[in-house]
């Protein structure tokens, strides 16, 4: 409490001001400042000297990508065996760029992925890893060679550092992307 008037006296003139009690945030234009007695947790605030924590709508990173069209691989990915997503359903932070198909992360932490891929045809195999930074991290396959619509999927949590890279592969095999069966999802959990 003691800090208070002295974050107030920071604060430019005219800016507004909301907190309750002691224990509620102080939020100033949609920024939550949280005065601290001790040290503060590291849940990836900023904190000053002051013991002030200064969270950021900003840690908010999602997306959620499907295919429309039929057998991948394309032309366009026979080179790197990259799976293309035609079409993004929630991209928050717009850190998944649709042309290249990649999640690039915006800042260090722990974050969740998750795919779902289906084969084209029987008496096929198919296979996807998922890749950090060129290098595979977890694969799945679906190998049943009597079911047609046989489905792989998988899902990790990857420390990851800022610009390290996210992308899937198809290591054989042809996927089903219409009617939005094959799927690529991932967000940020926590930064660190």
């Amino acid at each position: 409490a003691a800090a208070l008037p002295l974050l107030l006296l920071l604060l430019p003139a005219g800016c507004p001001v909301r907190a309750q009690n002691d224990t509620e945030p102080i939020v100033l234009e949609g920024k939550c400042l949280v005065v601290c007695d001790s040290s503060p947790s590291a849940d990836g605030a900023i904190t000053s000297s002051l013991g002030i924590s200064v969270r950021s709508g900003s840690a908010k990173v999602a997306f959620s990508a499907t295919r429309s069209t039929n057998h991948e691989p394309s032309e366009m990915s026979n080179r790197t065996m990259t799976i293309y997503f035609d079409q993004v359903l929630v991209n928050i932070g717009n850190h998944f760029d649709l042309t290249s198909s990649i999640f690039v992360a915006p800042r260090k932490g722990i974050y969740s992925f998750s795919f779902h891929v289906v084969k084209v045809y029987n008496r096929q195999t198919i296979q996807v890893s998922l890749m950090q930074n060129n290098y595979p991290v977890i694969s799945a396959f679906a190998g049943d060679q009597d079911v047609t619509r046989e489905a792989a999927s998988n899902g990790v949590l990857l420390l990851m550092e800022r610009e390290d890279k996210v992308h899937l592969k198809l290591e054989r095999g042809n996927l089903m992307g219409g009617w939005k069966y094959s799927t690529f999802s991932g967000f940020l959990v926590f930064p660190l």
